[in-house]
């Protein structure tokens, strides 16, 4: 797919993102070439592999863009503002001042949101947990060839992983109620936990999780019922 027809596609999930020294009034999704290069490649491969394995019940390459994409880049600026558009100058202090974040992505399957967060935000540690080991083939796959760095599958359930992480995200898992608990599990002291669910599913998060402080829910562009949710374990609940 073009670069062009791709920004055009996110630009409803971008709009007001911090800019690029590579950007410009033509581009306004805030996205480098390289960026935009790389999800085309993604969607070539998504495509491909799809044909063979069940990735995603979606076909249509613009709506890949529009739900899968847009949908994780939309969480990507959420968590991580500037992402890679601080400037190589700012990415080099950060990653002198601290470690890099650690992220995992839980029931990864073909890759998202965990894939486009790193490609937004590069200096992450990003760990793709998928029980599944056809998916996490193909993880293999779309990471060897972007020439992601930093990047960890994980072929086995979540409950299985003794890492703790910054940042945990969850979006389309099955047992979603039964995941919950893996999740925070996995959260580092005063790390995040991100799901990517629908508007009922909310009350959900917030029975199980009791320890958790949500933030205010936020809806997901062109969608009616699906938002991002973000959550902090609390000290002393």
């Amino acid at each position: 797919m073009l670069p062009t027809r791709i920004v055009e596609l996110l630009h409803p999930y971008l709009s007001n993102a911090p800019r690029s020294s590579q950007s410009s009034d033509d581009n306004p999704a805030a996205l480098s070439l390289t960026e935009l290069n790389d999800i085309s490649t993604y969607i070539d491969i998504l495509l491909r592999w799809n044909s063979r394995i069940n990735l995603t019940a979606i076909r249509d390459p613009e709506e890949i863009v529009t739900r899968h994409f847009g949908e994780s880049v939309f969480v990507a600026r959420q968590l991580f503002p500037t992402g890679a558009h601080a400037g190589t100058a700012a990415l080099i202090r950060s990653a002198e001042q601290s470690p890099a974040p650690r992220v995992a992505d839980i029931g990864s399957g073909a890759g998202f949101p965990g894939v486009p967060i790193k490609l937004w935000a590069p200096n992450i540690a990003l760990t793709l947990i998928e029980s599944n080991h056809k998916k996490a083939t193909f993880l293999r796959e779309v990471a060897r060839s972007l020439t992601l760095t930093n990047v960890n599958i994980l072929n086995v359930r979540a409950e299985e992983v003794a890492q703790r992480f910054d940042l945990v995200t969850l979006r389309a898992v099955e047992r979603f109620a039964d995941t919950l608990p893996d999740a925070a599990r996995l959260l580092a002291p005063a790390a995040r936990l991100a799901l990517l669910i629908t508007a009922p599913q909310i009350k959900t998060a917030r029975s199980i999780l009791q320890n958790v402080g949500w933030d205010t829910p936020l809806p997901i562009p062109g969608s009616k019922s699906r938002v991002l949710l973000v959550g902090r374990v609390e000290p002393g609940k």
